[in-house]
């Protein structure tokens, strides 16, 4: 069980490396599932771990031209101060336990795994939709932004970040292309640096309210790194859009376990 685990951690930085995102859509499950951590502490340890992850993706991307700062930087000015105000003073206020509904005890554990497995429902739609597609840019429209979508946008992939440690990539990505006119491979270059900053300054806002393991965080993390360099050299090989609606699939039936598991397996 534990080698898969570890196979399991490299499929996250698998998937920065072949879409941009989905990463923080298997960490979670991952430390949860696999490796015994507790949901809210899980979503800590991920944003650290795709926060790292994706940092390295993008400065690959960064070298090659595929990053656009600017638009990073302006998205993030929303999301990122989100995901921190989020992390830091209103994750500690969330009970342990928090409502009672016959013999179903609604606790903090279960309502993280419960909300996000209905991101990655959310999530998986939305790559299966797409991942039939070619993208498509408007040249007239291209590199005009919509900044007050923008900076709403920026607000709810943070409340996602912030909530359940989830960088939103699959969010981010048809936002890029579609409100900001990125071509295809650049607004997964730019969506790596919008979800590295989210996700480690997310993390920031968590230390001190966490017993962190950082020996097991940096273990995770290694794997993770390794994994997305894999997922860019795949890429190169094989049709991204493909793959994008065959993890979907992957995504969606993994919801769908998470969902059940705690409405009827968990005790």
């Amino acid at each position: 069980m534990e080698i898969f685990a570890y196979i399991a951690s490299a499929l996250i930085g698998i998937s920065l490396g072949l879409i941009g995102g989905g990463g923080s859509i298997m960490t979670v499950p991952v430390l949860v599932y696999l490796f015994g951590t507790s949901p809210l502490l899980a979503t800590s340890y991920s944003l650290f771990i795709v926060g790292s992850t994706s940092m390295v993706g993008a400065y690959s991307n960064y070298r090659k031209g595929l990053v656009s700062v600017k638009t990073a930087l302006l998205f993030g000015l929303t999301s990122i101060t989100t995901v921190f105000v989020t992390r830091k003073f209103f994750i500690p206020l969330i009970p342990k336990h928090i409502a009672q509904f016959g013999s179903f005890e609604l606790t903090e554990n279960t309502m993280t795994m419960m909300l996000f497995a209905m991101l990655m429902i959310a999530a998986a739609a939305a790559m299966i939709k797409s991942g039939g597609k070619k993208e498509t840019i408007d040249p007239i429209n291209e590199r005009k932004l919509n900044i007050p979508k923008l900076l709403g946008y920026g607000i709810a992939i943070g409340l996602a970040t912030g909530i359940l440690g989830a960088g939103g990539g699959f969010l981010l990505i048809p936002t890029l292309v579609l409100l900001v006119g990125l071509p295809m491979k650049e607004a997964v270059g730019t969506s790596l640096l919008i979800i590295a900053l989210n996700s480690l300054i997310g993390f920031t806002g968590d230390l001190g309210h966490f017993k962190i393991d950082w020996w097991f965080l940096a273990k995770i993390t290694v794997i993770a790194v390794t994994g997305i360099f894999a997922g860019g050299t795949i890429n190169k090989m094989i049709d991204g859009a493909k793959l994008k609606k065959g993890f979907g699939w992957f995504v969606l039936v993994m919801g769908v376990y998470i969902i059940a598991r705690e409405l009827f397996l968990a005790k």
